[in-house]
Protein backbone atom coordinates (compact mmCIF):
# COMPACT_ATOMS: atom_id res chain seq x y z
CA UNK A 1 0.00 0.00 0.00
CA UNK A 2 2.03 2.95 -1.25
CA UNK A 3 0.53 5.78 0.51
CA UNK A 4 1.23 3.52 3.55
CA UNK A 5 5.12 4.45 3.72
CA UNK A 6 7.26 6.60 6.18
CA UNK A 7 6.06 10.12 4.58
CA UNK A 8 2.45 9.13 5.35
CA UNK A 9 3.69 8.50 8.80
CA UNK A 10 4.59 11.70 9.25
CA UNK A 11 1.63 12.94 7.48
CA UNK A 12 -0.71 11.08 9.19
CA UNK A 13 1.14 12.03 12.51
CA UNK A 14 -13.44 5.87 4.90
CA UNK A 15 -27.05 2.12 -4.81
CA UNK A 16 -29.01 4.80 -6.34
CA UNK A 17 -30.56 8.02 -5.37
CA UNK A 18 -29.40 10.59 -2.32
CA UNK A 19 -29.09 9.66 0.92
CA UNK A 20 -29.10 13.77 2.64
CA UNK A 21 -30.52 16.49 1.29
CA UNK A 22 -28.42 19.50 2.18
CA UNK A 23 -29.29 23.27 2.34
CA UNK A 24 -28.40 25.83 0.35
CA UNK A 25 -27.93 23.67 -3.20
CA UNK A 26 -24.36 22.34 -1.48
CA UNK A 27 -25.22 18.33 -2.66
CA UNK A 28 -22.63 19.58 -5.57
CA UNK A 29 -20.64 16.73 -7.14
CA UNK A 30 -17.41 18.42 -5.30
CA UNK A 31 -19.33 19.04 -2.35
CA UNK A 32 -19.59 22.56 -0.52
CA UNK A 33 -17.88 25.88 -0.87
CA UNK A 34 -16.02 27.72 2.24
CA UNK A 35 -17.83 30.27 3.70
CA UNK A 36 -21.63 28.69 2.87
CA UNK A 37 -23.98 28.41 5.79
CA UNK A 38 -23.74 24.99 7.50
CA UNK A 39 -25.88 22.15 5.55
CA UNK A 40 -28.49 20.38 7.07
CA UNK A 41 -29.33 16.52 6.71
CA UNK A 42 -31.83 14.33 6.42
CA UNK A 43 -31.73 10.95 7.99
CA UNK A 44 -31.32 7.94 5.33
CA UNK A 45 -32.96 4.57 5.81
CA UNK A 46 -30.40 2.84 2.84
CA UNK A 47 -27.65 4.80 4.64
CA UNK A 48 -25.67 1.73 6.69
CA UNK A 49 -25.29 1.93 10.16
CA UNK A 50 -21.79 3.73 11.07
CA UNK A 51 -20.40 5.91 14.16
CA UNK A 52 -19.30 8.79 12.22
CA UNK A 53 -21.12 11.19 9.94
CA UNK A 54 -21.26 15.04 9.11
CA UNK A 55 -19.36 17.28 11.08
CA UNK A 56 -17.47 15.16 13.14
CA UNK A 57 -13.84 15.97 13.46
CA UNK A 58 -10.81 15.17 16.01
CA UNK A 59 -7.12 16.67 16.16
CA UNK A 60 -4.15 15.90 17.35
CA UNK A 61 -0.80 16.66 18.55
CA UNK A 62 1.87 14.93 16.21
CA UNK A 63 4.77 13.75 17.94
CA UNK A 64 8.00 12.27 16.61
CA UNK A 65 9.60 10.38 19.72
CA UNK A 66 9.28 13.15 22.89
CA UNK A 67 9.14 16.45 20.29
CA UNK A 68 5.95 18.00 19.28
CA UNK A 69 5.77 17.81 15.89
CA UNK A 70 2.89 19.19 14.24
CA UNK A 71 -1.06 18.86 14.17
CA UNK A 72 -2.96 16.54 12.47
CA UNK A 73 -7.21 16.02 12.38
CA UNK A 74 -9.48 14.39 10.81
CA UNK A 75 -12.72 15.47 9.59
CA UNK A 76 -16.37 14.12 7.90
CA UNK A 77 -17.08 17.18 5.78
CA UNK A 78 -20.34 16.58 4.73
CA UNK A 79 -22.12 14.06 2.15
CA UNK A 80 -21.44 14.86 -1.81
CA UNK A 81 -22.88 13.04 -4.84
CA UNK A 82 -20.28 10.87 -6.79
CA UNK A 83 -21.67 9.46 -10.05
CA UNK A 84 -25.33 9.80 -8.50
CA UNK A 85 -24.23 7.60 -5.16
CA UNK A 86 -24.13 9.62 -2.06
CA UNK A 87 -21.11 9.37 0.05
CA UNK A 88 -19.29 11.30 3.20
CA UNK A 89 -16.47 13.54 2.15
CA UNK A 90 -13.79 12.67 4.41
CA UNK A 91 -10.81 14.57 4.98
CA UNK A 92 -7.51 13.99 6.73
CA UNK A 93 -4.38 16.95 6.92
CA UNK A 94 -1.33 17.60 8.80
CA UNK A 95 1.31 20.76 8.92
CA UNK A 96 4.23 20.64 10.80
CA UNK A 97 8.03 20.14 10.73
CA UNK A 98 10.82 18.22 11.88
CA UNK A 99 14.68 18.59 12.45
CA UNK A 100 14.14 21.69 13.72
CA UNK A 101 11.97 23.38 10.29
CA UNK A 102 14.50 21.53 7.81
CA UNK A 103 11.86 19.32 6.81
CA UNK A 104 8.50 20.73 6.34
CA UNK A 105 5.33 18.81 5.84
CA UNK A 106 1.53 20.21 4.87
CA UNK A 107 -0.28 17.18 3.38
CA UNK A 108 -3.52 16.79 2.63
CA UNK A 109 -6.04 13.90 1.88
CA UNK A 110 -9.31 13.51 0.57
CA UNK A 111 -11.73 10.06 0.29
CA UNK A 112 -15.53 9.30 -0.78
CA UNK A 113 -16.86 6.61 1.12
CA UNK A 114 -20.33 5.18 0.45
CA UNK A 115 -23.24 5.89 2.70
CA UNK A 116 -24.68 2.88 1.83
CA UNK A 117 -21.64 0.48 0.46
CA UNK A 118 -19.61 2.05 2.97
CA UNK A 119 -16.69 1.64 0.48
CA UNK A 120 -14.49 3.80 -1.60
CA UNK A 121 -15.53 6.08 -4.84
CA UNK A 122 -12.98 8.64 -4.80
CA UNK A 123 -9.42 9.23 -2.99
CA UNK A 124 -6.69 12.45 -3.76
CA UNK A 125 -3.65 12.82 -1.82
CA UNK A 126 -2.09 16.32 -2.01
CA UNK A 127 1.50 15.54 -0.60
CA UNK A 128 4.23 18.54 -0.23
CA UNK A 129 7.19 17.71 1.90
CA UNK A 130 10.71 19.36 1.70
CA UNK A 131 11.09 20.09 -1.90
CA UNK A 132 8.64 16.63 -2.91
CA UNK A 133 5.02 17.39 -4.08
CA UNK A 134 2.57 14.91 -5.68
CA UNK A 135 -1.32 15.54 -6.26
CA UNK A 136 -2.86 12.04 -7.18
CA UNK A 137 -6.70 11.62 -8.07
CA UNK A 138 -7.63 8.05 -8.21
CA UNK A 139 -11.31 7.15 -9.44
CA UNK A 140 -12.83 3.73 -8.85
CA UNK A 141 -15.39 1.89 -10.83
CA UNK A 142 -16.87 -1.48 -8.71
CA UNK A 143 -18.85 -2.24 -11.86
CA UNK A 144 -15.91 -2.78 -14.15
CA UNK A 145 -13.86 -3.65 -11.22
CA UNK A 146 -11.18 -1.22 -12.36
CA UNK A 147 -9.37 2.18 -10.64
CA UNK A 148 -8.22 5.44 -12.73
CA UNK A 149 -5.52 7.87 -11.06
CA UNK A 150 -6.40 10.51 -13.36
CA UNK A 151 -3.42 12.67 -13.70
CA UNK A 152 -1.34 9.71 -15.28
CA UNK A 153 -3.81 7.68 -16.69
CA UNK A 154 -2.80 4.61 -14.76
CA UNK A 155 -5.33 2.24 -14.37
CA UNK A 156 -5.55 -0.96 -12.40
CA UNK A 157 -7.48 -3.64 -11.77
CA UNK A 158 -9.84 -3.54 -7.72
CA UNK A 159 -8.80 -5.85 -5.18
CA UNK A 160 -12.46 -5.76 -4.28
CA UNK A 161 -15.97 -4.38 -4.96
CA UNK A 162 -16.39 -2.70 -2.05
CA UNK A 163 -12.86 -1.09 -2.81
CA UNK A 164 -11.16 1.12 0.45
CA UNK A 165 -8.64 3.36 0.31
CA UNK A 166 -5.92 4.26 2.60
CA UNK A 167 -8.05 6.61 4.60
CA UNK A 168 -11.31 5.23 4.11
CA UNK A 169 -10.15 2.35 5.43
CA UNK A 170 -9.79 4.04 9.20
CA UNK A 171 -12.94 4.61 9.27
CA UNK A 172 -14.36 1.52 7.95
CA UNK A 173 -12.44 -0.09 11.12
CA UNK A 174 -14.53 1.75 13.32
CA UNK A 175 -17.66 -0.10 11.80
CA UNK A 176 -16.22 -3.52 13.03
CA UNK A 177 -17.29 -5.38 16.01
CA UNK A 178 -13.58 -5.48 16.99
CA UNK A 179 -14.01 -7.91 20.28
CA UNK A 180 -11.14 -8.39 21.71
CA UNK A 181 -9.04 -11.70 20.80
CA UNK A 182 -10.02 -11.56 17.52
CA UNK A 183 -8.55 -11.08 14.28
CA UNK A 184 -10.27 -10.02 11.27
CA UNK A 185 -8.87 -10.90 7.80
CA UNK A 186 -9.98 -7.88 5.11
CA UNK A 187 -8.51 -7.99 1.37
CA UNK A 188 -10.28 -4.70 0.33
CA UNK A 189 -7.53 -2.73 -0.21
CA UNK A 190 -7.84 -1.33 -3.93
CA UNK A 191 -4.75 -2.03 -5.06
CA UNK A 192 -4.28 -6.17 -4.75
CA UNK A 193 -0.62 -5.57 -3.65
CA UNK A 194 -1.97 -3.75 -0.59
CA UNK A 195 -4.10 -7.35 0.60
CA UNK A 196 -5.04 -8.51 2.92
CA UNK A 197 -5.10 -6.27 5.70
CA UNK A 198 -4.95 -7.65 8.92
CA UNK A 199 -7.04 -6.32 12.34
CA UNK A 200 -5.81 -7.93 15.34
CA UNK A 201 -7.90 -6.40 18.56
CA UNK A 202 -5.13 -7.33 21.02
CA UNK A 203 -7.44 -5.68 24.46
CA UNK A 204 -8.13 -2.90 26.51
CA UNK A 205 -5.90 0.08 28.35
CA UNK A 206 -7.09 3.44 29.68
CA UNK A 207 -4.51 6.02 27.68
CA UNK A 208 -4.42 9.63 28.89
CA UNK A 209 -4.00 12.36 26.08
CA UNK A 210 -4.74 16.01 25.96
CA UNK A 211 -8.33 15.97 25.14
CA UNK A 212 -8.51 13.59 28.38
CA UNK A 213 -8.46 10.06 29.99
CA UNK A 214 -10.36 7.36 27.48
CA UNK A 215 -11.12 3.47 27.90
CA UNK A 216 -9.26 2.39 24.55
CA UNK A 217 -9.88 -0.91 22.69
CA UNK A 218 -5.88 -1.69 21.27
CA UNK A 219 -5.76 -2.62 17.66
CA UNK A 220 -3.00 -4.01 15.43
CA UNK A 221 -2.99 -3.30 11.73
CA UNK A 222 -0.93 -5.10 9.54
CA UNK A 223 -0.19 -4.50 5.78
CA UNK A 224 1.71 -6.19 3.38
CA UNK A 225 3.85 -3.48 2.61
CA UNK A 226 6.25 -1.26 3.96
CA UNK A 227 5.69 1.86 6.07
CA UNK A 228 3.04 2.91 9.03
CA UNK A 229 1.22 -0.16 9.15
CA UNK A 230 4.15 -2.84 8.17
CA UNK A 231 4.41 -5.79 10.04
CA UNK A 232 7.95 -4.51 11.43
CA UNK A 233 5.97 -0.85 12.49
CA UNK A 234 4.19 -2.70 15.06
CA UNK A 235 1.85 -0.42 14.61
CA UNK A 236 -1.18 0.35 17.55
CA UNK A 237 -4.25 1.86 17.06
CA UNK A 238 -6.27 3.25 20.01
CA UNK A 239 -9.98 3.77 20.10
CA UNK A 240 -12.73 4.43 22.31
CA UNK A 241 -14.53 1.60 23.67
CA UNK A 242 -17.61 2.80 23.09
CA UNK A 243 -19.95 2.83 19.88
CA UNK A 244 -18.20 6.01 18.36
CA UNK A 245 -14.44 4.07 18.19
CA UNK A 246 -12.67 7.46 17.97
CA UNK A 247 -9.43 7.07 17.50
CA UNK A 248 -7.36 9.04 20.56
CA UNK A 249 -3.87 7.32 20.20
CA UNK A 250 -1.62 5.91 17.80
CA UNK A 251 1.78 5.03 18.18
CA UNK A 252 4.33 3.18 15.46
CA UNK A 253 8.02 2.39 14.76
CA UNK A 254 9.47 3.96 11.58
CA UNK A 255 12.59 2.87 10.50
CA UNK A 256 15.10 6.10 10.90
CA UNK A 257 12.43 8.43 11.94
CA UNK A 258 11.45 6.46 15.03
CA UNK A 259 8.34 6.54 17.35
CA UNK A 260 5.46 8.13 15.74
CA UNK A 261 2.56 8.78 18.04
CA UNK A 262 -0.73 10.98 17.67
CA UNK A 263 -2.38 12.17 20.86
CA UNK A 264 -6.28 13.16 20.71
CA UNK A 265 -6.54 16.83 21.75
CA UNK A 266 -10.15 17.45 20.80
CA UNK A 267 -13.76 15.77 19.55
CA UNK A 268 -16.90 17.43 17.56
CA UNK A 269 -19.16 15.20 17.49
CA UNK A 270 -20.98 14.54 13.74
CA UNK A 271 -24.35 14.13 12.78
CA UNK A 272 -25.76 10.41 11.91
CA UNK A 273 -27.95 10.21 9.04
CA UNK A 274 -28.63 6.51 9.17
CA UNK A 275 -31.50 5.15 10.88
CA UNK A 276 -30.24 2.23 12.01
CA UNK A 277 -31.38 -0.26 9.78
CA UNK A 278 -28.49 -1.33 7.31
CA UNK A 279 -25.44 -3.03 8.62
CA UNK A 280 -22.30 -2.39 6.71
CA UNK A 281 -20.66 -5.33 4.49
CA UNK A 282 -17.70 -6.58 5.06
Amino acid sequence: MQKFQILLAISFLGFTGLSAQIANDCFLEEGCTKGQSPPTYSTDPLAAVVPFGPGEKLTYKVKIGVVNSGSAHMEVLGIDSIREEPSYHLEMSLRGSLLFGAIKVNDHYESWLGTRSISSHRFISDVHQLTYSRYRKFEFYPEKMSWEETESGETGRLASALPLDDISFLYFVRTLPLEVGQTYTLPRYFKREGNPVVIKVEGRKVVEVPAGTFNTIVVRPTVKTRGLFSEGGEAELYLTDDENKHLVYLRSKIPVVGSVTLHLESISEGYQIHTGDQKPKS
